[in-house]
């Protein structure tokens, strides 16, 4: 006997921030057999958003989906993904970078990791004010994934180059395996 097909669903849920939320989206994905893998959940601008990979019998997929869309002041987007849960293979790296806030940090990082074929895995960035002189600071911290094939010197100029531009200093460095 084959063991039962499981559909893995990514959630994207976000709604006004109170106490219970989280406690009714997990409520339900139980109720409907679910098994809650992963998830990244914040407070933005007096918002609760979130999103959640859930791993669900094939069979109650879509009665999942029917309920989450009745859980009050809550808008619940849900995909199914068609990748295993297996590891993405090739070279990991892990990258931060700190300066004064101005438009378009990320997008002309994000142009340079493009350039080098560097996929942006996770992202998490936050402003916060400087201690002495209170100019608002840009953090941001990143789990990248590269190809065997790059060459991190050249990603390194590359990134130096632009923390010139954007008077920032960052950090770039190859996760080993352990």
């Amino acid at each position: 006997m084959e063991p039962p097909v499981n559909t893995l669903l990514i959630l994207t849920v976000i709604g006004d921030d109170r106490p219970g939320l989280v406690e009714a989206l997990s409520r339900t994905i139980s109720h409907h057999g679910g098994n809650w893998l992963e998830s990244s959940m914040s407070r933005l601008a007096g918002k609760f958003a979130g999103i959640v990979q859930v791993s669900i019998p094939g069979g109650a997929a879509a009665a999942l989906q029917g309920e989450l869309a009745t859980l009050p002041d809550l808008r619940i987007t849900v995909e199914e993904s068609t990748e295993s849960t297996h590891q993405a293979t090739g070279r990991r790296l892990h990258f931060t970078l700190v300066g004064q806030d101005r438009l378009g940090i990320v997008r002309e990082v994000a142009a340079v990791l493009a350039r080098h074929a560097v996929n942006v895995e996770s992202l998490a960035t936050h402003t916060e004010s400087a201690p002495m002189s209170g100019e608002t600071l840009f953090h941001a911290e990143a789990e990248l994934l590269a190809g065997p094939g790059l060459n991190p010197l050249d990603l390194k100029i590359d990134l130096e180059r632009l923390s010139l531009d954007l008077v920032v200093d960052f950090t770039l460095d190859e996760v080993r395996p352990g």
